[in-house]
């Protein structure tokens, strides 16, 4: 883990989040609901990202060269994802069975989804899990944009990776203790952020399989885990709401998402003004 917060790019392009492969995207408006090949959606606005437990390096090997060359690469601002990717690609061709690859790759991931490159970033992530399973940024990055690109033939098989992934991401987290060099506050902030990534790859991954309460629940906690919660994940919970027949309930999450300005918040106001007049004229089951 390492001493201090850092910077990533997990969010860079959250465009790739609602799109399947070949660029077609999984969603409907929100009167629609939830189905298959809609308009992608546009990158809303991003937070400031926090970096819990990207891999620190293992102790120094002997090869001076090697040493000399990880130093080069994690010393590297990750906002210069081009210099990041060349040396990190380098890297691994150089230095092929380095004990440093999982950390090579733990950074790739993210560097590769801040320029599109989004089969090299899921190519990276799953490298880097094979080396390093419980590595808490790459389950969660997984574990949320997995279910973002599901709408494949092989669809269940990402789903339950996801699922995985998103669940033993909770389940690290709620056995972790404070590093040093964190203080309290900084590291419940980035706790819940891995949380509120884990709780979102799973709410979506039950949307897809029709569990409409899970879905609900998962996604509830992806809001509230975070201070500014992502206007997809309240898009999201509207859907899941809808789907669920809490029409009132939906409506304030689609106010919600509509509230940012990004390139579907027209779209969350119509989803809030339609989720209101069917909570108007429909029955609606209790609460659970």
């Amino acid at each position: 883990m390492q001493s201090k917060i850092g910077k990533t790019f997990w969010l860079a392009l959250l465009a790739l989040l609602l799109v399947g492969a070949g660029g077609s995207a999984a969603w409907a408006t929100p009167a629609q609901g939830y189905g298959q090949g809609q308009q992608n959606p546009p990158k809303p606005p991003q937070p400031a990202p926090i970096t819990l437990d990207a891999p620190s390096a293992p102790a120094p090997a002997p090869n001076l060269e090697e040493d000399a060359a990880l130093k080069t690469f994690t010393e590297l601002k990750r906002e210069d994802v081009a210099r990041q990717i060349e040396l990190g690609e380098e890297f691994l061709k150089k230095y092929p069975g380095s004990r440093y690859n999982a950390v090579v790759y733990a950074r790739l991931a993210p560097a590769y989804l801040a320029v599109a490159q989004e089969d090299k970033m899921f190519a990276a992530g799953e490298k880097a899990l094979e080396l390093n399973p419980d590595n808490v940024d790459i389950l969660a990055l997984m574990g949320m944009l997995l279910p973002r690109r599901a709408g494949t033939l092989d669809a269940d098989q990402k789903l339950q990776k996801a699922e995985k992934y998103s669940k033993r991401t909770i389940e690290l987290l709620a056995a972790m203790q404070k590093p040093d060099g964190l203080t309290e506050e900084e590291f419940n902030a980035a706790k819940n952020q891995k949380l509120s990534m884990a709780h979102s790859g799973l709410g979506l991954t039950y949307l897809q399989r029709q569990r409409y309460g899970d879905s609900v629940a998962e996604l509830e906690q992806a809001t509230k885990l975070v201070k500014e919660a992502e206007p997809t994940d309240f898009y999201l919970l509207g859907v899941a709401y809808q789907k669920a027949q809490r029409f009132s309930d939906a409506a304030t999450a689609f106010g919600k998402c509509g509230e940012t300005q990004w390139g579907w918040q027209d779209r969350c106001k119509k989803g809030a003004e339609d989720s209101k007049k069917l909570a108007a004229t429909q029955p609606q089951p209790p609460k659970p």
